[in-house]
């Protein structure tokens, strides 16, 4: 995968003018896909592509929804490393990376977090808002969790979610304890994980009437959306508000990240808190009906597009996510690659219904 490691050794990770090479590691990585990947090779010939000679630009390359990655188990090769999703919905995505793959996340991961500002050596005190290790939890989110941890040295972690023999429980009075002790030290203290416990500890505190002045260059740093809390879900204004009130820790020492196990990118918000694109990765926004691509501050289907991984067919993903691409130029931050609004979600059942609509593209795979 010579045109991958190329692609994920770009020094800008906003690089604009790498488009050719994204698209020729895509050919690159659909060409061993076809080739180690049966059912790959059957949803392709089913959508019309038989060979990377039939990808003329990125919209072209087969899609596989993550409602099917849920249902059925695709393999591609070897693997090191295995990840799933946090089937919030009863079924969950398993995604195998092999070494390539895991080299070219570590690279990608390295220049990110450095442009952003997010990687330091100065040590600091953990707050994870997620789960923490145990040899049951596979899924994606708590092994990213954890090793956002290394972004800068750890004096010490404190998680929320905790391993009973009933499962996770939070430990909110935990984590208010540990506050007390760390606004007495000089570390810094950085918050890592879901925002919905974010928040909720924030709700908690205000209740309570307790606030604490964090050390300088204490951070919030946010990844793996609302999940099961999503009706509670607070708008950006709020949780700023609410971070500052309860932990005075300003809006812009908070970050947060999206991605998703079955496209394993690291987006990170700007200064203006927009998801750009990186090199390493695309973004069409599809008609839900037809599937059709669309342009430019239309709403549609969201599909992410990356050739990192080889082991697991993912090079081009459609997801349950409603979504907007928005020119770039537009953004203050100074960042030129377009930036991505999501905008809510549709039924796992309109997925299947508008795929199989535009091709039958479960043909000849069980589910």
């Amino acid at each position: 995968m010579k045109l991958r490691r190329k692609l994920f050794s770009s020094k800008d990770p906003y690089d604009c003018t790498k488009q050719q090479l994204f698209l020729d590691a895509c050919k690159e990585n659909f060409k061993h896909l076809i080739t180690h990947c049966d059912d790959y090779k059957k949803i392709s010939e089913g959508l019309g592509i038989k060979g990377a000679s039939d990808i003329k630009g990125v919209e072209d390359i087969p899609i596989i929804p993550t409602m099917l990655m849920k249902q059925h188990d695709f393999r591609s090769g070897r693997y090191m490393v295995m990840a799933t999703s946090s089937g919030t919905s009863g079924k969950m995505s398993h995604v195998r990376f092999e070494f390539g793959a895991l080299m070219a996340a570590l690279r990608m991961s390295i220049k990110v977090t450095r442009y952003h500002g997010i990687m330091s050596f100065q040590p600091c005190r953990y707050i994870v808002m997620g789960y923490k290790p145990h040899r049951s939890n596979k899924t994606a989110v708590a092994k990213t969790a954890y090793l956002t941890t290394f972004l800068a040295p750890a004096i010490s972690r404190k998680f929320i979610l905790k391993h009973t023999a009933d499962g996770y429980k939070p430990d909110f009075e935990g984590i208010v304890n540990a506050l007390r002790k760390y606004e007495k030290g000089k570390a810094p203290v950085r918050f890592m994980g879901f925002p919905s416990y974010t928040f909720f500890l924030f709700r908690l505190l205000e209740e309570r009437g307790l606030s604490f002045k964090l050390p300088k260059n204490s951070k919030i740093m946010l990844g793996g959306g609302w999940k099961q809390f999503y009706q509670e879900a607070a708008d950006k204004e709020t949780f700023y508000k609410l971070a500052k009130k309860t932990l005075n820790i300003d809006e812009e020492n908070i970050t947060e990240f999206f991605g998703a196990v079955e496209h394993p990118i690291l987006y990170t918000d700007c200064s203006h808190h927009h998801f750009h694109v990186p090199v390493y990765s695309n973004i069409v926004i599809r008609d839900p009906d037809t599937l059709e691509p669309l342009g430019m501050e239309q709403t549609g289907l969201v599909n992410l597009i990356s050739p990192l991984c080889k082991a697991t067919p993912i090079l081009s993903i459609m997801t349950d996510d409603l979504g907007i691409l928005h020119d770039g130029s537009t953004c203050p931050c100074g960042v030129k690659s377009p930036y991505l609004e999501i905008v809510g979600r549709v039924a796992p059942e309109d997925i299947k219904t508008c795929a199989a609509g535009a091709a039958d593209i479960l043909q000849g795979v069980k589910v």
